[in-house]
């Protein structure tokens, strides 16, 4: 066929390189975009956290590391060492390891048991479980602040239904007593890490059905009926099969639940004790609060950042080593 027979191109339709040319100014623009709203952010919260705090007045920019040394050794070090805010930084990893394996693990049965039901039923649940992901976090804490009230929650209840007197009677309210669970009189959950972690496990319990819904409704029923067949309980199957195979989305879950719960700042401030506050709590307290230091509140942010990108990088390794 010779070129004359080919069609002229239309006037005014634009040619490969246009779409070339287009398609690297879109991503220019992107990466200007997340450059702006992510990068420009973190660059200045490190540069924030070199500055210097001035007595009586706000801080000025400098180039003083002494905020980090504040938080690993203390602001007195070497003549004092205060492990203070490691402190903090250990209850702040401690809350979110537990919250976010508690919140995957009571939403895997769920899951499990969500996906095995009828299609209208399934969209009736993941209707009501994105909804109550819109309900902020104070309103939750609001919820488990009247639940766990001495006067009007659970402690009440065991109160006047003579649960209280029973655990006296059997021996195990000392041993509630020195779970930090008990008062001398009754039952206590305020303030206590175990109402600090039942909160945090139910605010993100919708974030772990809704990331484990997926990959369970795609899962091969095949699968678990050859085991069946093979004579294998629902419990061992789930053990043998189910598990490895959702092995890499529960981590993926549990790892994105832990970064978002070592931010958590209202429910720690509620629950937790004074000695066993988190670092977002100390953060916002250095930067909103009567010192007003930000290069100290900066510093620790930078520092809880890379926590959380060290637990990241760890959990990846984690996951790919067994993949």
């Amino acid at each position: 066929m010779s070129d004359e027979s080919l069609p002229a191109p239309r006037a005014g339709a634009p040619g490969p390189g246009a779409r070339i040319g287009g398609g690297t100014l879109l991503q220019v623009g992107l990466a200007v975009l997340l450059a702006f709203l992510c990068l420009a952010p973190f660059a200045l919260i490190v540069a924030i956290s070199f500055g210097e705090k001035v007595q009586g007045a706000a801080w000025i920019w400098s180039v003083d590391p002494g905020n980090y040394a504040r938080v690993f050794v203390g602001a007195l070090w070497p003549e004092e060492f205060s492990g203070l805010y490691l402190q903090r930084l250990w209850y702040s990893v401690l809350y979110a390891t537990l919250g976010a394996v508690l919140a995957v693990a009571t939403a895997f049965p769920f899951t499990w048991f969500l996906t095995r039901t009828g299609r209208r039923a399934q969209t009736i649940w993941l209707v009501f479980l994105l909804s109550s992901v819109s309900v902020s976090e104070v309103f939750v804490v609001m919820g488990w602040d009247i639940l766990l009230s001495n006067r009007s929650g659970l402690p009440m209840v065991a109160r006047e239904t003579g649960l209280t007197d029973w655990l006296k009677a059997v021996g195990w309210f000392d041993t509630l007593r020195g779970w930090g669970l008990a008062n001398p009189r009754d039952l206590k959950f305020k303030t206590s890490a175990t109402a600090t972690v039942l909160t945090m496990t139910y605010l993100v319990w919708p974030y772990a059905v809704i990331l484990l819904y997926p990959p369970l409704s795609r899962l091969d029923p095949a699968l678990t009926e050859a085991a069946r067949t093979m004579g294998a309980r629902p419990a061992t199957v789930i053990r043998t099969v189910v598990l490895p195979v959702l092995r890499l989305p529960l981590l993926g879950a549990v790892m994105f639940l832990f970064v978002y719960l070592l931010g958590v700042y209202v429910t720690v401030s509620v629950f937790a004790a004074p000695s066993q506050q988190t670092l977002a709590v100390s953060i916002y307290d250095a930067v909103r609060g009567a010192t007003l230091d930000a290069p100290f509140g900066a510093a620790q942010s930078v520092v809880l950042l890379a926590v959380a990108a060290l637990c990241l990088w760890f959990g990846q390794r984690l996951g790919g080593r067994g993949a």
